[in-house]
Order: structure tokens, then C-alpha cells, then sequence
């Protein structure tokens, strides 16, 4: 087994941990669709996923953020070794690790194939953008579509031979798109013909693979000719860039172009695009505008695309996670390595100096890495092991169960790493001191990259208003209740921990504040505060995650008692300096303060 540090990447000890001691993954191999499986063939594929990670996506990580895509008004150029490591990694089979043998799969669980994802969203988080944005796209049309879009689509994708994306905003319209204006008129041959603009488009135009598939919400006019308003005139619709006969060779180029391209603080490499559809420059069929296809029913297209943005959401999580963890990982390498002063209480420059991991300080901001990191690796793991119990458990009530807790946990899921792991990347240049903020060292990167988490599949406001709003209300609180009795279980377990009364009480309040938000009767006063209700409900989250991982370390009695302590240091650590910057979120939660409600635009 690999050393905890012989890789700047992940832990794979961390992996380990979290997969078998904490989450008992390899008894998944005792349900049927798992039944080819044991430990030895999941750890085979974390390994493969390691050494494809460090060997074809960390090397130029660098390089493909220096040398950023570029667009002549033709095409798109892109360094060479990013078609490289995506031909290595579909050939290795793995975008389709999760689908079933007759998709040829590997029908693994889907915590295995998140932590072995994990690897390449760490090394180079802008060319695994590719591969998983078509993987989310297929998910979506083998859940959504015909067998005939599976055929044609959703197999050259798993094969690697053609890639995905998905395309909701537009330039006028980011997250409100209920006012999308991309319009589907019907076309004499049963497809669409669609004509609009799509803005902030990730992996929309490249020659990485024989194909692009776009995933696109545009709106099909009423009988009046008119744009229905809102969502419920919303259609999702295949649009590829080249057209596919029905024998799966590649037809005419398709009305779909790119206007331009967008430059980014970071997340460089991943081609990010200002799609023009049905302008003309390409007439398939003989005529202008893109030749598109309907995906599912008529008007149900948001619902549809909620099957890929929930998955992307999570995975935006995994990606700030892993951003968080490389950066951890190189500080602590780093602090290890560096020498410079010495300790406090000794004022004798003759003696040598020490390495700075020795000082208070620097110790302070790997802890609060290691447990932002770790913490969030734990609850992405957990949400995925949930999809399995959602997919292949035997009883329908776990299921059922699974489906809820995925719900509510979705929101913390993408927020609570995008903002806490960033803050590990802005540490971690913190420890890298002056060397930090310099273009030699890796971690300003990793602080850019992850700058854009926050931000894509839902901005942090819009999670707290799916979290405050929609959320923990769901089906009369049931998914609330659900999640709280989870929390209660795991403080029961932990009753001779410290930290088991601390979260017990403020878990309390916080259900209390959420009642009392929701009893005043006027819903922009409910979601006034909603970003500070999503920080203390996703700090509190945390800190069951990090309960369970104190518990299941304490469980272990014998040997790797380091990292074991290491553990049940980084628990106290968050119980000690984050869990209590929660009381004041609460408090301004439970005053229903208006400061920023009554705020007005000539006051600014």
C-alpha cells in the first residue's frame, strides 16, 4: 500500500479510511450488481486511477494553464496532452465504470468510482472536465432517453469516441432560466430546429473526440407562436455538433458554432464557450438552424437536466475538494521541507533553524486544511454511498431514504467544499509564504482553479435558497427529520466524546431557527439570511462528518496510530475553532434581521 505521502495528489491511506473503516464499501459486494466484486478488484481500480492521474493528467497541469485554448475563428487549439491523457483515460474503460456490463461497464459502486475519481479531479480538474461532463450527460439520457438516443449517443460516449456537455444559461440568463429564450420550432422530419445562445459552455467546442453532444434547454412555442414564460415551457433536447446515421457513422456538420471563448481566472484548460445555435453557417438538411432532437416529454426538460446538474453539483463538490486536498498536501510537504526560525521560547540564533511545521502557527493552518479537506472528501463519499443505497439496496425504505437525504445534502454537498477548501488553497499559499504567490509553485494555481467552484452549477446564494427554500420544507420536513435522526444516531454513538454535546445543542437550535424562519409568513424575510443559514447548516453537517470519523477512528485499536490521532486531532480541531462560529449565524438567523433585506440601491 501506498504511503500517505508518496502522492502531492490524495491520501490514499485518507481513501482507504474513509472507504473501508468508515463507510464498509467492500461489503457492497454482497449485492448482486456488486456480487463480481471484493476488495482487491476496488482497490485495483483506485490503483489504476492513481497511476493514470499522476502519469497523463498531473504533468501538464501547468502547462495547459499557461497555454490556455485559443480560438482563430475557425477552431479550437489545444495542447497536445490533453488528447492524450483523455484517449489514455477512455481507453482504460473507466468512463463508463459505473454502467452495466451490457453498456460494457464495470458495474461498479458508485463510492468507488467517486474516490477513484477523486484522483483525476486533483491532478489536473480542468482536462477531467471533459470525460465528466460526458459521463453526467450520458447518465442523464440513460435515465431520460429513447433507446434509440442511448444507441446513438450514450455508447460513443461511454466508448470515449464522443464527448458531452450541457447547455443551460444563457448570456442574458445564468441561473433564472425561466427566462431562457433559445427557441425549438418542429421540423417537418419529427426533430427540432433550435435557435439561441448559450454562454458559459464547458467543453463546447474542441476536436478531442469525432463528436460533441449537447444537452440543451430551449423552450418549444405555443400554439399562439409565442415562448411559453417560465419553466414549465423548458424542453431538453440532444443537439450534436455532427450529425449521426442510424448506423452510428458521423453525418453533416450540425447549425451549432462557436461565437467565442471565455478567459478565466483559472479552470483554463477546459474549453469555456459562447455557443451560437441556428445562425446559418451550417444548413443540415438543406437549411439553417440546429437539427435537435427531443429529450424525454414535451415541457419536462428542467426536470429532466436536474438529473445532470444535481450529479454535476456533487461533482463540483468533489472538484473543490480535491483542489482543497493538493493544495494541503503540497503546503504539508512544503512546511516539512522548509527551514526558517526557530521556536518561541528559543532566542539562540546559533542553533539551527527548524522546519516551519514546527511552529504553532503553520500547524494552526495545515489543521484547519487537513480538516476542511478531509472532512469534505468524507461527505462526498458519504453522498455517494448513498446513491448505492438509493440504486441497489433490498429494502425499498432504505432506498427511499437514500433518495431524501441525497436531497437535502446536495446543496451542503457543492457549497460547503467550494467555500472551505478554497479557504484550504488560500492557506495553503499562507504556509508556501512569498514562494506561495509566486507562478513556480503549484498552489496559486490551485487557489485559481478552485475560485470557480463557488460560482458554476449554482452560485452560493442559490444553494441556500434550495436549502432554506425548497429543501428542509420538502414533503412537510420529512428529508429534515430524516437527516436530524442521522445526526442523533451518530451523537448517541459518540455520548463519551466531548464533542457530542456541542453538536447536539447547537443541532437542536438549529431546527429551532429553521421553524422559526419559516413561521413569519412572508418568504423574502424566511430567505433574507439564506447564505448564513446554508454556512451553519453545512458547519453542522461537517461536524457530524467529522464525529463519525473521530468514532470510526477510535474504533481502531490497533496500529497507524498517527494517522488515527491525526484524526481525532482534526475533529477537536473543528469543534474547538469552527463549530462555535455557528452561534452567531444562528443568533442573526433567529432576530430575522432585515439589514441586507432593506438595503437600498441609491444607498450604495
Amino acid at each position: 500500500m501506498a504511503s500517505p505521502m508518496s502522492s502531492l495528489i490524495l491520501s490514499r491511506r485518507d481513501l482507504d479510511f474513509l472507504l473501508y473503516e468508515w463507510l464498509a464499501a467492500e461489503t457492497l459486494n454482497q449485492r448482486q450488481r456488486f456480487a463480481d466484486h471484493n476488495r482487491e478488484t476496488f482497490d485495483a481500480v483506485l490503483d489504476l486511477c492513481q497511476q493514470l492521474a499522476t502519469e497523463q493528467f498531473a504533468p501538464h497541469n501547468k502547462k495547459s494553464d499557461e497555454h490556455e485554448p485559443q480560438f482563430d475563428g475557425e477552431r479550437v487549439s489545444i495542447i497536445p496532452e490533453v488528447a492524450q491523457a483523455l484517449k489514455a483515460f477512455s481507453e482504460s474503460g473507466l468512463l463508463a465504470a459505473g454502467q452495466d456490463y451490457e453498456l460494457g461497464g464495470m458495474q461498479l459502486p458508485c463510492v468507488i468510482e467517486k474516490a477513484g475519481f477523486a484522483w483525476f479531479k486533483g491532478a489536473n480538474v480542468s482536462t477531467s472536465a471533459y470525460p465528466f461532463l460526458t459521463i453526467g450527460n450520458a447518465n442523464t439520457l440513460l435515465k431520460c432517453g429513447s433507446p434509440e438516443q442511448i444507441h446513438q449517443y450514450v455508447k460513443p460516449m461511454l466508448a470515449g469516441r464522443f464527448f458531452g456537455t450541457m447547455c443551460l444559461s444563457e448570456p442574458q440568463a445564468g441561473s433564472s432560466l425561466s427566462d431562457i429564450t433559445t427557441r425549438a420550432d418542429p421540423d417537418e422530419s419529427g426533430a427540432y430546429r433550435l435557435r439561441g445562445n448559450k454562454m458559459w459552455i464547458s467543453g463546447g467546442e474542441h476536436e478531442l473526440s469525432e463528436n460533441i453532444v449537447h444537452l440543451v434547454l430551449a423552450k418549444v412555442p405555443g400554439e399562439d407562436g409565442k415562448l411559453i414564460p417560465g419553466v414549465k415551457g423548458i424542453s431538453l433536447f440532444i443537439v450534436p455538433k455532427y450529425l449521426v446515421h442510424a448506423d452510428g457513422s458521423l453525418g453533416e456538420r450540425n447549425d451549432v458554432v462557436l461565437a467565442g471563448l471565455n478567459h478565466k481566472m483559472g479552470y483554463r484548460g477546459t474549453t469555456n464557450c459562447l455557443l451560437n445555435f441556428g445562425e446559418g453557417k451550417y444548413q443540415p438538411a438543406g437549411k439553417p438552424g440546429a437539427i435537435g432532437y427531443l429529450v424525454g416529454s414535451l415541457h419536462q426538460g428542467l426536470a429532466a437536466m436536474f438529473n445532470m446538474m444535481n450529479e454535476a453539483r456533487i461533482g463540483v463538490g468533489l472538484g473543490a475538494v480535491m483542489l482543497g486536498y493538493t493544495g494541503y498536501l503540497h503546503a504539508l510537504d512544503y512546511a516539512r521541507n522548509r527551514p526558517q526560525g526557530r521556536h518561541a521560547a528559543n532566542k539562540d540564533a546559533a542553533q539551527p533553524q527548524v522546519a516551519i511545521i514546527e511552529h504553532t502557527d503553520v500547524k494552526r493552518m495545515l489543521l484547519a486544511q487537513k480538516a476542511y479537506v478531509e472532512g469534505g472528501l468524507a461527505l462526498i463519499l458519504y453522498c455517494a454511498r448513498l446513491v448505492d443505497e438509493e440504486k441497489t439496496a433490498e429494502d425499498i425504505l432504505i432506498r427511499e431514504q437514500a433518495t431524501l437525504l441525497l436531497d437535502i445534502l446536495t446543496p451542503i454537498a457543492k457549497s460547503w467544499p467550494s467555500q472551505w477548501c478554497l479557504e484550504a488553497n488560500n492557506l495553503a499559499i499562507q504556509v508556501h509564504g512569498g514562494y506561495g504567490y509566486t507562478r513556480e509553485y503549484a498552489v496559486e494555481q490551485f487557489y485559481r482553479d478552485n475560485r470557480l467552484n463557488p460560482i458554476h452549477e449554482g452560485t452560493h446564494g442559490i444553494q441556500g435558497l434550495d436549502l432554506l427554500g425548497r429543501k428542509v420544507v420538502m414533503r412537510k420536513g420529512e428529508a429534515f427529520r430524516l437527516l436530524s435522526q442521522r445526526v442523533r444516531d451518530t451523537i448517541a454513538r459518540a455520548s463519551g466524546l466531548p464533542q457530542s454535546g456541542a453538536l447536539s445543542q447547537r443541532w437542536e437550535r438549529l431546527e429551532q431557527v429553521t421553524a422559526e424562519l419559516h413561521a413569519t409568513g412572508d418568504l423574502n424575510l424566511t430567505l433574507a439570511n439564506a447564505s448564513v443559514y446554508l454556512e451553519a447548516f453545512g458547519h453542522l453537517v461537517m461536524g457530524w462528518i467529522w464525529l463519525e470519523q473521530a468514532l470510526a477512528a477510535q474504533a481502531m485499536t490497533r496500529g497507524d496510530t498517527d494517522f488515527y490521532a491525526g484524526k481525532q486531532q482534526a475533529c477537536l480541531w473543528f469543534f474547538a475553532c469552527e463549530i462555535p462560529k455557528v452561534d452567531a449565524q444562528l443568533d442573526l438567523l433567529a432576530s430575522l434581521d432585515t439589514t441586507s433585506l432593506n438595503m437600498q440601491d441609491r444607498w450604495f
